[in-house]
């Protein structure tokens, strides 16, 4: 027997988790629009609700399309299994279901999205739930964070809105040494870019609504298990190393070994929370992966072109962009994204809020809405938008200040969205 081919990442984008279908001989996966399956009999029946046996029961848990797309990106991230779920902020919470309680906290980056913040600051604590916000950057900070309560520690690859790259490695360290999971929001960068797990996070979560699909159809979330957390080693977890009342004292990480977070999230967070993904929405994100290398790398290659030509403009007072020498994150995202820094930053303008309005205001080629990680460019505004909700301070430490404009490259012509930004730029000014 020959070993199994060790294929690449082009391959596997288009590959992973699929086969034709086996009914028809249909190459595309199909779109499995069912509410529910017929079980073979009330054995079989009883054995998928025990999870004594593998299979389809509802949609609400899963779903033959759905199933696909957890397969290929659970391949694309280096991971053991993921789940999908309803959008990037469903993915957080259905990461955190299985590890938090009330009374436990999770240390977390300043510099996440807008959205993110919100939710860490303000909807968990309904949960019983709190974060502890910490400068990433300042390593001691994060450490002295962590306390006997803390149950996770979240950062994003790429941060949005600024393309902040955060030392995973370092970070990751940190994590081990407390026992804990590190919990890594890879939208922005994509597995194309970087593999979290590779540098030691524990699970990976997505706004699969974002690059992944690429090109502003539907909305999705995926959270992906590393596989590589002992979660019975220091009695921290107990949805996972204990006795499920709900599944007649099932201990998933004895009975699931790596896959117990995965099993975990679908059997019992899927269930009870009803974060579910549709089919639709899981073929189109699956046509879209299908071609992420070739898109991630024209969005780099955009990036760099643009964030370097508006550094040297006139009216521009600092782009954050991390592929440029000139940042201070230059070398951090050669050895955590050797492929590039992505296609998000941000840029200060000269003549504060106002100069930014008519900025976004004078754009022709950028749209302006509130997404990213499309084929087409976009722009906004953050502190006044996405990052509304915010303190000043946090703002400032989210990198969206008043004098902020967030810029998703797409994949047109370079020198097009140059001169559409030059054009505005010159009226904003004028």
């Amino acid at each position: 027997m020959t070993d199994t081919p060790q294929y690449g990442f082009d391959t596997l984008q288009v590959h992973a988790g699929a086969r034709p279908d086996p009914a028809t001989g249909a190459r595309q996966t199909p779109i499995y629009q069912t509410t529910a399956y017929v079980f073979r009999d009330a054995d079989h029946a009883a054995a998928l609700f025990n999870l004594q046996e593998v299979g389809y029961i509802y949609s609400r848990l899963t779903n033959p399309t759905v199933s696909v797309l957890q397969e290929r990106i659970a391949t694309l991230e280096g991971g053991a299994g993921a789940v999908c779920c309803s959008s990037g902020h469903a993915a957080q919470i259905m990461a955190l279901f299985p590890l938090m309680a009330p009374g436990r906290n999770i240390v977390v980056s300043t510099r996440l999205y807008g959205g993110t913040i919100t939710q860490f600051s303000q909807t968990i604590k309904r949960f019983g739930w709190s974060a502890k916000f910490v400068d990433f950057d300042d390593l001691d900070a994060v450490t002295r964070a962590i306390d006997e309560n803390t149950r996770a520690v979240f950062c994003e690859t790429i941060a949005n809105p600024g393309g902040y790259v955060t030392d995973l490695d370092a970070i990751a360290a940190i994590a081990d040494e407390a026992g804990l999971p590190l919990i890594v929001d890879n939208t922005s960068a994509t597995p194309y870019l970087c593999r979290p797990i590779d540098h030691g996070a524990t699970l990976v979560v997505h706004s699969t609504t974002k690059y992944l699909t690429g090109n502003g159809t539907v909305t999705g979330g995926a959270v992906v298990d590393s596989g590589k957390f002992d979660w019975s080693a220091l009695g921290k977890f107990p949805s996972l190393s204990e006795p499920e009342p709900a599944y007649h004292g099932l201990k998933f990480h004895e009975t699931f070994g790596p896959l117990a977070f995965t099993f975990h999230s679908i059997a019992v967070g899927l269930r009870d929370l009803g974060m579910t993904l549709n089919p639709q929405a899981a073929h189109y994100t699956l046509m879209g992966i299908e071609t992420l290398s070739l898109r991630m790398a024209r969005h780099v290659q955009n990036a760099q072109t643009v964030a370097g030509w508006l550094e040297n403009h006139p009216n521009v007072d600092k782009v954050t962009y991390a592929g440029l020498p000139s940042s201070p994150y230059y070398e951090r995202a050669q050895r955590i994204c050797p492929k590039g820094a992505g296609g998000l930053f941000t840029v200060a303008l000269k003549g504060g809020y106002e100069a930014c309005v008519k900025f976004v205001d004078s754009l022709e080629l950028f749209s302006h809405v509130a997404n990213l990680g499309d084929t087409r460019s976009l722009v906004i505004h953050s502190a006044s938008t996405t990052h509304r909700q915010l303190t000043p301070e946090q703002q400032e430490a989210a990198g969206a200040a008043p004098n902020v404009v967030r810029i998703s490259i797409g994949i047109e012509d370079a020198a097009d969205l140059i001169r559409d930004l030059d054009q505005a730029l010159a009226k904003a000014h004028a």
